[in-house]
């Protein structure tokens, strides 16, 4: 049986990917307020960054619930005996952790193989599509978990927004909290190291980000895959990738819209780059 690939709603894969190649999102929990919603499914992006820029009262974000988790592998036991979940970095989020007890709680009998992806966004996303892939081309678990643990180290990513005010708030800012103070105001760049969120520069003007985010993606030798991710600044993204494409197939860069989960942490300026591929030596 195909091994089937499971994953949480921060990876930012594609609708049309997710779909194209069978995997399973579990959505994170966004509240504003009283009202909860699914990441994704009850609050598109479109909507939630609407909310986000008119709403005075700031959301928060939570775990899925093991029973969520548990839902899904019952029912993709029904199709399948062994089960391959990716979740975002254990660091930043319980999800992993949930992901892991809910195995105890599934009614049917199936191996689930529980991954920490140590990252999130479209750099988790590019671990759970390889893994999809090789899912689809018939490979064991072993085989796939291979693929996995061969990848999470080949991925990597910038973002640039105007404020770490949101990080600050949600309280993921790790690291970068080197950048806090004086600069809230100025553009942060960040990534992950070691599964939490890092500093790696700040820039005076928007138009510097974004070279920040190109030259990034350029400093790798190879590139297996690149992705542009977006919260509002759709027009940004596109040129971005044009860019881009002058390195990369213009036609195999992913272009994603971030999730509310991610965009509860970094307000609606947000843009990333993210890349699997070899670093240049």
């Amino acid at each position: 049986m195909t091994v089937r690939i499971v994953t949480d709603s921060v990876s930012d894969i594609p609708p049309q990917v997710v779909q194209d190649l069978g995997i399973t999102i579990v959505p994170l929990h966004v509240r504003f307020g009283t009202e909860v919603y699914r990441d994704g499914v009850d609050l598109t992006p479109d909507q939630f960054f609407d909310r986000l820029t008119r709403s005075e009262t700031l959301p928060v974000t939570s775990v899925p619930s093991p029973g969520a988790f548990a839902e899904v592998y019952d029912a993709l036991a029904e199709e399948t005996d062994q089960i391959l979940a990716i979740t975002l970095t254990s660091k930043l989020s319980g999800t992993h952790e949930v992901a892991l007890q809910s195995v105890g709680l599934m009614k049917r009998k199936c191996r689930v193989e529980v991954v920490d992806s140590r990252m999130a966004v479209m750099a988790q996303g590019f671990v759970v599509i390889t893994a999809a892939r090789a899912a689809q081309s018939g490979a064991s678990m072993e085989e796939i978990l291979d693929v996995v643990n061969h990848n999470i180290p080949r991925v990597d990513f910038r973002a640039a927004f105007d404020t770490l005010e949101y990080l600050k708030r949600g309280g993921r800012i790790g690291k970068a909290q080197a950048l806090l103070g004086s600069i809230l105001k100025v553009n942060p760049i960040i990534g992950m190291k070691d599964g939490e969120v890092y500093p790696f520069g700040r820039e005076r003007s928007r138009a510097k980000a974004i070279d920040h985010l190109y030259h990034f993606a350029m400093s790798f030798d190879h590139i297996e895959e690149m992705a542009v991710e977006y919260a509002t600044a759709h027009d940004e993204a596109e040129m971005l990738v044009e860019r881009l494409a002058s390195r990369f197939p213009r036609e195999r860069i992913l272009l994603s819209k971030a999730s509310p989960v991610i965009g509860t942490h970094t307000g609606p300026s947000l843009l990333i780059v993210s890349v699997l591929g070899d670093r240049k030596e």
